[in-house]
């Protein structure tokens, strides 16, 4: 089985910031990409960043320059880092890791269960 634990949401003013953590946990092989999804109310889950496991990044043009994503390879966890944060950041914060469990296993998506961030104005 494979576990991605999310944790570091919660409630912060406009300009405020937080630090988003998931951790991924059992058979594990190899990761490859990693990186945060969000959904916001009524809408449909969007790429927030991602990250290779050689340390590549790429951000979704609304939070450039505010967030950053990283990860530790050794930990098998991924952070994103979130100043100048806005209420229209407000959103379910998701968790994505592209993985094998063996060296025979195909490479497939697995996510987290979800953090709540909520900017309020």
């Amino acid at each position: 089985q494979v576990q991605l634990v999310e944790s570091g949401g919660g409630l912060v003013q406009a300009g405020g910031s937080l630090r988003l953590s998931c951790a991924a946990s059992g058979n594990i092989f190899s990761i490859n990409d990693m990186g945060w999804y969000r959904q916001g109310p009524g809408m449909r889950r969007e790429l927030v960043a991602a990250i290779t496991s050689g340390g590549n990044t790429n951000y979704t043009d609304s939070v450039k320059g505010r967030f950053t994503i990283s990860r530790d390879n050794t930990k098998n966890t991924v952070y994103l880092q979130m100043n100048s944060l806005k209420p229209e950041d407000t959103a379910v914060y998701y968790c994505n890791a592209d993985l094998r469990r063996n060296r025979n296993d195909y490479v497939a998506a697995y996510w987290g269960q979800g953090t709540q961030v909520t900017v309020s104005s």
